[in-house]
């Protein structure tokens, strides 16, 4: 599979024209294909995605993909990876999928350092629900639940999941597919969690293009991808998801290598194969 059109499917795309989804579904097309030329194979390609309008992102590459219940796609992506670690496990998740119902699963696979890569399409709304706010929805935000305008303040995913303990941190912007094409291809070949926060407006009930194409830069070489989480930590600060006047830095926050979740877990223990394997023997003796 060495092509774009190669990774298309028979699915007619649903999303609503305009939708920031189209550039993230590129981007992942881009990046698969590149890694598809390094050597990685298309059938150890796993996506695992929530419910909501990213998750249709999956019906529309033709790779392995597994649907999960709304806010946990981490347990069973977790599952996947544990079950055979020679698979590559990419999740997508919505901004109200990570960040509200399961939220308490991103901190601890954060905490875990599973080594998966999560991509949250980030349109800071219910976009599948028409229009209700989420937890990144700026004050004020009026929407179907909030018609007088969102009395809460939104919260700071990446400050979250560097306190949480994520090993690699990045966000990026879906009108800029190249760029995002390259973190999605650091994230996948870290080595850990790597968690890719995506700016993505939603053309229908919260069109955020305009303010994101004034105000988003591309860190420089030397700014991101610290290894000291303080600093890391600061540079997340810059933009604090309610200001409409700072700007706003996409590429790479923070990058680490320390034991994965499956190492500690699995150990020296050989790699689960397709055939010839005692399944059954090799979990109980894993845990």
């Amino acid at each position: 599979m060495r092509s774009i059109k190669e990774l298309g499917t028979y699915a007619e795309n649903t999303w609503c024209p305009g939708c920031g989804n189209f550039g993230i579904l590129t981007a992942v097309k881009k990046a698969l294909v590149e890694a598809f030329e390094g050597g990685m194979k298309a059938e150890d390609v796993v996506m695992v995605s929530g419910i909501g309008c990213h998750a249709k992102i999956v019906d529309y590459v033709n790779v392995n993909s597994f649907y999960s219940l709304h806010g946990r796609v981490l347990p069973p992506a977790t599952g996947i990876s544990l079950s055979n670690p020679e698979l590559t496990v990419i999740c997508h998740a919505g901004d109200g999928d990570a960040y509200g119902e399961g939220i308490a699963h991103l901190i601890f696979t954060a905490k875990r350092n599973v080594d998966i890569t999560l991509i949250v399409h980030d349109n800071r709304v219910y976009g599948l629900t028409t229009g209700q706010f989420t937890p990144t929805s700026p004050e004020g935000f009026k929407g179907r639940s909030t018609p007088k305008g969102s009395p809460e303040r939104p919260i700071n995913p990446l400050e979250l999941v560097l306190s949480a303990g994520a090993t690699f941190v990045a966000r990026g912007y879906s009108g800029k597919i190249g760029h995002l094409k390259n973190l999605i291809l650091e994230g996948v070949s870290h080595r850990g969690f790597s968690f890719i926060e995506v700016l993505q407006p939603c053309y229908t009930f919260f069109n955020t293009y305009s303010f994101y194409n004034e105000r988003v830069y591309e860190l420089e070489e030397g700014e991101g991808g610290t290894s000291d989480r303080n600093l890391a930590v600061s540079l997340a600060r810059k933009w604090s998801y309610d200001s409409v006047d700072a700007s706003i830095p996409i590429g790479i926050f923070y990058k680490e290598q320390r034991p994965t979740f499956q190492e500690r877990i699995l150990g020296d223990r050989p790699l689960l194969k397709r055939k010839g394997q005692d399944v059954f023997g090799f979990i109980k003796e894993a845990v």
